[in-house]
């Protein structure tokens, strides 16, 4: 069978075009891969051997990705059989996410067991229930029944605090501060003490004791009329020694017992010098009045008698007692200043005897009578009960005779001095007589007083050679 020629033409011409286009991707297929682009085109031999030199994407390049180009891996088998074995399905790491994922709650069951997803029980270990700080028990506010009332300068103030601080637990007992910080007995313009304490006890009659404790702002001239008297002057101590003793009168005539607390030391040594001397004038003025002075001083020095800002509290235990500017006490200062007052205070409340009450009518001392015969002893008569206690005793042997010591004379025989001596020149009758001094050493050496010759041999023999 014999085709038209136009219709062979066409079919020349069809697989002439189909021969072309499988070229390309023949070439690419067995010739070399550098032969062919990135994008598998087909280049020519010309144009080839020019890429050989190109810096940007040239041979080197090429090289490099073919060398370092990764293996081809094979797409995922989606058929096994029977006995193959299947390959586990590869983990993929967990994305971070930038928000924290929440807690994951967990039971507790009633038993103290928690419950996971596992199913294991783990006891857990009960919490220790928090210590609560139990408050402390404040004591019910009643009237006391004793008063304290504290007088004097801002050293009186911590002397004060000291004081609370003792009888915190007490409520039978009440302290009263009434210090007035700059105040003492010089400047009468700022504090009349003698006048202010006279009004106090006036308003307050059912005061008990009563502290003064001054003197760290009184070392500054007194002022009499026109005359400006120096500190520790003659005339200075005279009128300073008149002022103690009005303010100590006041309470004499209360009938109130008076505690005189001294002064501590301070840091400045003169300051320290002029407080000890002011300290000498309130213990002789207190002493002369019959009332109680109370010494610091050795609390607060160390053991050379100096200014120490540290040393042991009540417990013993090195404290800081002063503060910063040497004059003023801390909490710890102020309770060991205020231990010192307390000894007096509680030797006073143990000896003094009980506020009078007023009677009704004078008893009548009636002499005790000795019961009857047959008749009981009554209880309320300890001199019957104390003859039936001896009565119903065994009778006791009787103790032995102290033996009589002998007597000494209260004075011995008394010898008239103007008489005649008895033994001439100091010779005892009964003594031996004297040896003789032939060679007159012990006159030479005790009459007139030259050395003794030295003796060969003797330690003060310092011829030499010796011997």
């Amino acid at each position: 069978m014999t085709l038209p020629a136009s219709r062979a033409a066409w079919c020349f011409l069809s697989g002439l075009s189909l021969l072309l286009a499988g070229a390309g991707p023949a070439c690419a297929q067995w010739g070399d891969s550098y032969d062919a682009p990135r994008g598998g085109d087909y280049q020519s031999p010309r144009r080839r051997a020019r890429d050989y030199y190109r810096d940007d994407d040239g041979y080197a390049a090429r090289q490099a990705n073919r060398r370092y180009a990764p293996p081809p891996q094979e797409a995922p088998r989606q058929f096994y059989w029977p006995w193959e074995d299947r390959p586990a399905p590869p983990q993929v790491a967990p994305v971070p996410s930038a928000r924290p994922a929440p807690p994951r709650n967990r039971g507790y069951a009633d038993d103290g067991r928690s419950s996971h997803d596992d199913g294991r029980a783990v006891r857990r270990r009960p919490r220790p229930a928090p210590v609560v700080a139990q408050p402390k028990p404040v004591a019910p506010k009643a009237e006391p029944t004793t008063r304290i009332a504290v007088f004097g300068d801002t050293l009186a103030g911590h002397l004060g605090g000291g004081l609370s601080n003792v009888f915190e637990d007490n409520t039978e007992i009440g302290v009263v501060d009434r210090s007035k910080a700059d105040s003492g007995l010089v400047r009468k313009d700022v504090v009349d003490w003698p006048k202010a304490a006279e009004e106090f006890l006036k308003a307050n009659p059912k005061t008990t004791y009563a502290l003064v404790m001054m003197g760290s702002n009184d070392r500054q001239p007194i002022r009499e009329g026109d005359q400006t008297l120096d500190p520790l002057s003659d005339r200075w101590r005279t009128l300073y020694a008149e002022r103690v003793d009005a303010l100590i009168k006041v309470f004499t005539d209360a009938k109130i017992p008076l505690i005189w607390v001294g002064a501590p030391p301070m840091r400045s040594e003169s300051l320290t010098k002029d407080i000890a001397a002011i300290n000498d004038i309130y213990r002789e003025r207190v002493a002369k009045a019959g009332q109680t002075y109370v010494d610091i001083w050795p609390g607060f020095v160390d053991d050379r008698n100096r200014y120490t800002a540290t040393g042991p509290d009540l417990e013993g235990q090195e404290a800081k007692l002063r503060t910063a500017d040497g004059v003023h006490f801390t909490k710890a200062g102020a309770r060991k200043m205020a231990h010192f007052a307390d000894v007096e205070l509680k030797r006073m409340m143990g000896t003094g005897a009980p506020p009078a009450q007023p009677a009704l009518a004078a008893p009548v001392a009636v002499a005790p009578q000795p019961p009857l015969e047959g008749e009981a002893a009554k209880l309320d008569d300890a001199a019957a009960i104390d003859r039936q206690i001896t009565a119903m005793l065994p009778s006791l042997p009787e103790p032995p005779g102290i033996p009589a010591l002998p007597v000494k004379p209260l004075a011995g025989p008394v010898v008239p001095l103007g008489r005649a001596e008895v033994t001439p020149g100091g010779t005892l009758i009964s003594g031996r007589p004297r040896d003789t001094d032939p060679s007159g050493t012990v006159e030479r050496a005790l009459v007139r007083g030259a050395a003794p010759l030295p003796q060969p041999g003797r330690a003060d023999d310092f011829k030499w050679p010796p011997g």
